[in-house]
């Protein structure tokens, strides 16, 4: 078995300054009138072990769907995108689950292409290219640790192929408007004309189905959105009580998305040392902690539009819940 290489543009990545960060995102969120919390701060690896948790669960379709989509359209996605060779760049690195359906109906298909787990966390990188050569052993892996764009426009800057970006699950709903925005145009600015990537999306459906799916039986949401105070405690040397919270979500059809909150369930006062203040809360008082937004296909048509892609397929699987597209760099 050869040995994937792990190429790192991330030598010079400060990580006291994203514990700084971390900390005067707290605090600028903890002291507004409505408290919130930025989600990204959910995933550390507490937070990404029970999210992998949530996709298995059978109230979250989305993992399910998406499976679906890959496992239906693998071998339409291989003919669409053979170009000898391929970068098949996956920014996050996962668990591989999904990407390891796509990557089969590569192999399948006689495709010429090396996969390239990103990340910023060398630890996730190499975690998941171990797992994938684990199934297939002559697979090219050549893992980046590096930003998102940083990772991309190295890879379109040394002229070795065409590079087809994967963006899968949900994650671009975590977004708010202006960020998503500016997600995409940074992620065209990282490709070069004819690049692709593979974006996914849930889309607008059943209120109650959409509730459903983030309000699970046996509370492991609940336990995710928990974990950022939990962070707080270990690395920002907070006191909150993780019982005294209550974990609440809903569709708001205002925004087009499911909101979710931790609500305070008695007056209460908490420190946090690193930031060396205290936060008063009321009873019932909320922290939002996430956004999940739901799209309509014209909605994913007009993204692509206005961030400089055209769409080359789209892929629905067969309840109509959640769609794979594909957009070319133009």
């Amino acid at each position: 078995m050869k040995s994937a290489e792990v190429v790192n543009k991330n030598q010079d990545f400060d990580y006291e300054a994203a514990e700084g960060e971390f900390a005067r995102d707290v605090l600028h969120g903890l002291s507004q009138t409505c408290k919130s919390l930025p989600c990204k701060y959910i995933y550390d690896d507490v937070g990404t072990e029970l999210f992998s948790r949530i996709m298995s669960l059978p109230e979250y379709y989305p993992a399910g769907c998406e499976a679906e989509i890959l496992e239906t359209y693998g071998a339409v996605l291989a003919e669409t995108i053979r170009e000898n060779p391929v970068n098949l760049v996956e920014l996050g690195a996962g668990d591989g689950q999904k990407t390891r359906i796509l990557i089969g109906h590569l192999i399948n298909s006689g495709n010429e292409f090396t996969y390239v787990p990103l990340d910023i966390s060398g630890a996730a990188v190499r975690k998941c290219a171990k797992n994938l050569r684990s199934s297939f052993p002559d697979l090219r892996v050549r893992g980046m640790v590096s930003d998102y764009f940083d990772g991309l426009k190295w890879l379109a800057s040394q002229d070795c192929g065409m590079n087809v970006a994967l963006f899968l699950g949900s994650t671009i709903g975590n977004f708010s408007s202006r960020a998503r925005a500016e997600f995409l145009n940074n992620l065209r600015g990282s490709l070069n004309p004819g690049d692709m990537v593979l974006v996914g999306f849930d889309l607008v459906k059943d209120a109650e189905l959409m509730i459903r799916a983030y309000n699970d039986s046996l509370g492991v949401t609940a336990q995710f959105n928990k974990n950022i105070l939990a962070r707080i405690n270990r690395e920002l040397g907070g006191d909150f009580d993780l019982n005294a919270f209550r974990y609440f979500s809903t569709w708001d059809e205002v925004s087009g998305g499911i909101q979710s909150y931790l609500i305070s369930k008695r007056p209460q006062k908490v420190r946090i040392e690193a930031l060396s203040e205290t936060f008063a809360f009321e009873p019932w008082e909320a922290i939002h902690t996430e956004s999940s937004y739901k799209f309509s296909l014209p909605q994913i048509r007009k993204l692509a539009e206005d961030s400089g892609f055209e769409t080359a397929g789209q892929y629905l699987d067969s309840g109509r819940y959640f769609a794979d597209c594909l957009w070319k760099a133009v």
